[in-house]
């Protein structure tokens, strides 16, 4: 049921769907904007549903590290830029390709500048979201408009001038400030200030004051009912839930409702108190299937339902609502350290049925899965990766595979803690990105072992660990490691039952009146020789 459940939903939501235009973001952070620091933006737009367009600005709050002739921003092509202003002084520029480059015949000096651009169009539409990105202009069943916008891959240049590039998000947040026909609904990310209305449309003005990633920047437009429900954090917090339900859809709200807040106590056992505590925990439902936006989060899994323990569990509502801490509140700076998003987020998905199935059900998960990997190529593949190239099946279930490894040799008592405290802490939270060096610097130091070569192996290659019994007279084995400089715990069932013991390279010999069996329960990926 476990592997039903969860890995047939993973690799649906894995790489064979990916390939779409090739629009992506990320990969070499380019000179023009590497200088440049982004501290806000400000989105205003109208949202035309019979022409499906979008018309209105975006203003762009910068810090500069040095003076510069030459700003430059991502915007894709499918759009008409029609003014750019740069401390409210027109400035001349140039739109194509893809970017927004605006040339300054004396230098823009160091220090804050704002940027704002007025432009309008009919966006990208996306052909098989959310794997393909874009506006999504749908009905609901009742026949009212229902919108969505997905990003993760192209990034916010679907439809807003960024710097498109997983290294740096606002860090002063987002104002979004939309407009739609007066019988619909916006949600968005953060809290709502205020509704202006005009007659005919209404204007949603949405504000979050944290840092966020630039594919969370999106709205969604419907005609929602908004089911409600007051929780207090782990941490003694009281923040509302707030579910944008469609109104034909209301009278599974409250289920829904019962379901989620059982995610979120198990989430914030593991993780911690839910990030954006100040704001809302917000969930949306829209026409793709689903979406990790931060204080918004899509979900399109209409209310299916399986059953976890005996009771009602919905895989994408926790998998999803999971990047709130992976991917969100903790975030890679580039795309090729993704698994640090999927893998852990996707392991905190096999910590519920640990939770509310036992121990068994755990490693089991793990033990159906692991024949499932790719294992083509690297899960980390070097650095200045875009996201088309970074996104792979296994930067889910083997990302989240080691995670389980690393459990094993570090033991639940020391593990646990430190996950928390990693995705607590500061230095690695909020405007602190992070990447891979940096989760394995901090497991070696709370572990107190050098665990680089562990990383190494099974994030950086597509190698398996390597084990060689070899059986010598009077019913003793010899059994080493191979492959790897440390030695590693592993329970070894022999005559007299299992035990767990460490290898190394020099091995170690034990007697055994049968042949030797190699972690059994498998905690490792490994290829065993027997000579």
């Amino acid at each position: 049921m476990i592997k039903k459940l969860l890995l047939s939903a993973i690799i649906l939501l894995s790489a064979q769907l990916r390939a779409q235009e090739t629009l992506t973001s990320g990969g070499k952070l380019k000179p023009e904007q590497a200088i440049m620091d982004i501290r806000h933006y400000t989105i205003a737009l109208n949202v035309d549903f019979n022409q499906r367009s979008i018309d209105g600005y975006t203003t762009i709050d910068v810090i500069m590290a040095q003076p510069t002739k030459v700003l430059l921003f991502d915007l894709l092509d499918s759009l008409n830029v029609k003014q750019v202003l740069v401390n409210n002084k027109t400035a001349p520029f140039e739109y194509k390709s893809n970017f927004i480059r605006i040339n300054f015949a004396d230098e823009l000096p160091a220090g804050k500048a704002s940027v704002k651009v007025i432009y309008g169009g009919k966006p990208h539409v996306a052909k098989n979201p959310p794997w393909d990105d874009g506006f999504i202009w749908s009905r609901d069943s009742t026949g009212h408009p229902w919108m969505a916008i997905t990003a993760e891959g192209t990034g916010g240049k679907l439809y807003f001038p960024c710097k498109d590039h997983p290294s740096d998000e606002p860090n002063e947040g987002v104002d979004m400030l939309i407009t739609v026909p007066k019988d619909l609904v916006v949600a968005g990310p953060g809290l709502l200030q205020k509704v202006t209305l005009h007659g005919a449309t209404d204007t949603y003005h949405w504000k979050t004051n944290y840092t966020i990633n630039n594919y969370s920047i999106i709205f969604n437009v419907g005609d929602y009912t908004v089911a409600t429900r007051p929780y207090t954090t782990v941490d003694g917090h009281n923040v509302p839930i707030q579910f944008y339900v469609l109104k034909e859809h209301a009278a599974k709200a409250e289920h829904f409702l019962d379901i989620f807040v059982k995610t979120i106590h198990e989430q914030e056992k593991y993780f911690g108190e839910y990030p954006w505590a100040k704001e809302k925990i917000g969930m949306v439902e829209t026409p793709h299937l689903g979406m990790e936006h931060q204080s918004m989060v899509a979900y399109g899994n209409k209310f299916n339902y399986a059953k976890v323990g005996g009771e009602d569990y919905d895989w994408l509502m926790h998998h999803e609502f999971g990047h709130e801490w992976w991917g969100n509140k903790v975030t890679a700076k580039d795309w090729a350290d993704y698994w640090i998003h999927e893998g852990i987020c996707t392991f905190g998905d096999v910590l519920y049925f640990r939770e509310f199935e036992g121990e068994r059900a755990y490693i089991d998960h793990f033990k159906k899965t692991a024949p499932s990997f790719g294992n083509k190529v690297p899960v980390v593949m070097g650095k200045d990766i875009d996201e088309e190239a970074a996104y792979n099946g296994d930067i889910y279930e083997k990302g989240a595979f080691f995670m389980h490894t690393l459990c094993y040799i570090m033991g639940d008592s020391t593990f646990f803690p430190a996950l928390k405290k990693f995705v607590t802490s500061p230095q690695y939270t909020y405007d602190n990105l992070v990447t891979t060096d940096d989760v394995e610097q901090f497991f070696s130091k709370e572990s107190g072992r050098n665990l680089k070569p562990l990383f190494d192996l099974f994030l950086r290659t597509t190698d398996k660990l390597e084990i060689h019994i070899k059986q010598m007279p009077d019913n003793k084995y010899l059994i080493q490691s191979q492959n790897i400089s440390i030695p590693l715990p592993i329970d070894i069932t022999t005559d007299a039952g299992t035990k767990r013991m460490v290898i190394d390279g020099k091995g170690l010999v034990l007697n055994s009146k049968t042949l030797p069996v190699i972690d059994a329960d498998m905690f490792y990926l490994k290829k065993i020789t027997i000579e």
